[in-house]
This record gives C-alpha cells, structure tokens and sequence, in this order.
C-alpha cells in the first residue's frame, strides 16, 4: 500500500503543537526513557599510584566504610527500598502518559478541537492495566533470556558467552522487532479497546501486513529519535567540560563540581520539557501510523452516465 511519511510525520508534528496539554503527558511518558546512570568517578587524592605503578589504597578506609555499611544497614535497605519504589511509580507514570498520547491523538484525529488534561487523563486510565501488563510481560521475557544468557556464560566459566555472540547479535534487531510491533499493539489496545493480547495480536498483524512502511518508520522515528536526544542531551556534557582539567591532571578542585552541578541543575527543566515533546512528537506519529495501515481502503466510486 502507499504510505505518505511526510503526511504522518508533519501531521504529529501539528497535533502536538496545536495541543500543547500533549506536552505534559510527553514529559511524563519520558519518565521511562533512558534512565540515569553514572557511574561514581574517584578523584580521592590519597589514591596515587606507587612507585611500581600499583595502587596502594588505604586499607582502613575501606575498613571504615564496610564499618559504616554494617552499622547503619538500615539506611542502607531503606534508601535501595526508596529508589525501587520511585522506580515503580515513574514506571507507572510513564504509561499514563503514553495512553495519553495514544488517547489525544486519536480524538484529534476524530475532530476534537481541544484537549483538557483532565478529561484526557480519566479516558486513559481504562486502558492502564492492560498496556502495562503487555508491556511489562514482553520485557519479562527479554529480561528471561538476558537473566540466561549471564548464568550460562558464568557455569562455562565465560566459554558460553563468546558462544552466545551470534545469539545476542540475533537478539538485538529482535528486541527493536518488538519495540515495533508493542507500539502497533499500544495503540491497538487504546483505539480499539482490545484486551492485552488480542491488542500483541492486532500490533503483530498490522506489522506483518504492512512491513515495510513499519521498518521505514521505526528507522525514521527509533534512529532519528536517538539523534535528536543526543543534540538535546548535548548541553549536560558541554556541563562536564570544566571538570576534566582536574580529572587529566588528578588535581581535583570542587569549584569545578560545582561550576558542572549548577549547569546541569540550571539546564535540567529545559531538557524535562525538550524531551516530553520529543516524547509527545514519536508517539503521536507511530499512533498516525497504527491509524493510517488500519485505515478503511476508501474506493473510488465509478459513474455510469445514463443515456439520454
């Protein structure tokens, strides 16, 4: 069938700056997006390295701080128990804001002409338990195969991860198969109020049936997507800029951690809002998408002209 990219992609791009309320359920969605991660970088000055280029680190701190862990195990559990639980409601959120997407989209789609957050919010909460739980069993599965992966290579003493090799390279166009097909089912499950697996069904079919619009759509939107959070990311590492004399030269100064701490917290709202509507703007497209492959093939209607 013909599929008009620059239709689709234009028009999410006129729904969600129309609808801007589309914003804040974009924000939210982007709470499940590429969470942080950094890793504790040193800079202790009192771990130099030896004369033989060892590094003699002082055994009582190490004491001091496995100390500290046992005396206050409490704290410990406590703050890991926080973040998992933190973890679990911008899980949560982050679906609310998808269906919202889904959801407003397709009533822009259908003529609204303006779209309340609330109303928004109310009509998105039928459909929460059924797009979570499909998503959340699909990355069960992948989770399965990863957890599998890591104990065979650990058994064989690592002998089964350099065969695992071609599995894995299978597994990663795999794993972006099934971003696609979960966002057909997505939208599946909110536009025609499916259950959950009659939703991973419908995102299978439409998939299957209109391949290659889909894979052309999901390098445009996974690829180009990634590109443009680079860009918007790209202010946080020019943040990290006045601290890597004193990462080369070891001379670690904290003027410069908080010279990067304020950039960063002075940059963080902008970056919130850029990706919400980068988050708003790939949603509604791959909803267009789901709506434009299920579309009614409209026939052309043929004349007869009566004779006179």
């Amino acid at each position: 069938m013909n599929f008009n990219f620059g239709e689709v992609l234009a028009r999410a791009w006129q729904v969600i700056w129309k609808h801007k309320v589309l914003w804040i359920f974009g924000i939210l969605a982007g709470c499940a997006r590429g969470g942080g991660g950094g890793g504790g970088g040193g800079g202790n000055r009192s771990y130099q390295t030896g004369p033989n280029g060892d590094f003699p680190f002082d055994e009582r701190a190490f004491d001091q701080i496995g100390q500290w862990f046992s005396d206050n195990l409490w704290i410990v559990v406590a703050i890991i128990i926080a973040l998992f639980l933190i973890s679990i409601f911008f899980y949560f959120i982050a679906f609310i804001g998808k269906i919202g997407l889904i959801k407003g989209t397709q009533k822009v789609e259908t003529g609204a002409q303006v779209l309340n957050f609330g109303e928004l919010f109310s009509e998105s909460t039928p459909y929460f338990w059924r797009v979570v739980g499909l998503n959340f069993l699909v990355g069960l599965a992948f989770l399965a195969i990863l957890i599998s992966f890591a104990l065979l290579g650990i058994i064989t003493a690592g002998i089964g991860f350099l065969c695992l090799i071609p599995l894995v390279c299978v597994l990663i166009p795999v794993s972006w198969a099934a971003v696609v097909v979960l966002e057909q089912a997505n939208a599946a499950i909110v536009i025609e109020n499916l259950s959950m697996f009659e939703g991973l069904k419908r995102g299978w079919e439409v998939s299957k049936a209109n391949f290659g619009p889909i894979i052309i759509m999901a390098l445009i939107l996974l690829f180009g997507g990634g590109i443009v959070s680079v860009i918007i990311a790209l202010p946080i590492f020019l943040a990290i800029i006045p601290i890597i004399p004193s990462l080369v030269t070891g001379d670690f100064q904290a003027s410069s951690l908080w010279v990067a701490g304020l950039c960063f917290v002075a940059f963080l709202p902008v970056l919130i809002v850029l990706n919400g509507i980068l988050s708003a703007y790939i949603q509604s497209a791959w909803t267009l998408t789901f709506m434009r492959l299920t579309a009614p093939q409209q026939n052309t209607p043929v004349f007869i002209e009566a004779n006179a």
